[in-house]
């Protein structure tokens, strides 16, 4: 089987940034465990939802005769700094971390719409796939942007 070199980099892609957000998600989880039981159980099912989604390009990856990516990207560190650098300043509260998830969702639903508006060569199945991941990525999007506004209005 010929291997498709763009196809693997951006499915790569795609598992880094799932990577970072299963590190954000768990890094989200600790720091809500003493403010808000909720949110932990939410954030460690998104970072599960991740790990599965990681899963399945991994052998998309194999599939096209690639070396599958592991470890996070750059953008996922910086991501983690900056939720440091806000905390310091803010503190952990409910808000900054729905915040800060929220950010990261932001950044997922671009890397899938990038790849899926990119110009590799893609077959069906792998296409209904990131598609499909992409859709129950914004409905969690839509569930931390939930959580975040009514957490403001709570503030407000």
């Amino acid at each position: 089987m010929e291997t498709n070199e763009k196809l693997i980099e951006v499915i790569n892609d795609l598992i880094q940034i799932n990577n970072d957000r299963v590190t954000g998600y768990e890094k989200a989880a600790a720091e809500s465990k003493k403010l808000d039981v909720d949110l932990q159980a939410i954030f460690l099912s998104m970072a599960n939802d991740s790990r599965k989604y990681a899963a399945e390009l991994t052998q998309e990856v194999v599939k096209c005769g690639g070396e599958p990516a592991k470890g996070n990207t750059g953008k996922g560190k910086i991501y983690q700094v900056w939720m440091d650098v806000k905390a310091t300043f803010s503190g952990y509260d409910r808000q900054t971390i729905l915040e800060s998830c929220e950010f990261g969702e932001d950044t997922i639903q671009r890397a899938y719409s990038a790849a899926l508006a990119s110009d590799a060569e893609m077959d069906a199945h792998t296409r209904h796939l990131l598609i499909n991941q992409q859709s129950s990525l914004k409905t969690a999007h839509q569930l931390i942007k939930g959580y975040r506004d009514a957490s403001q209005a709570i503030h407000a």
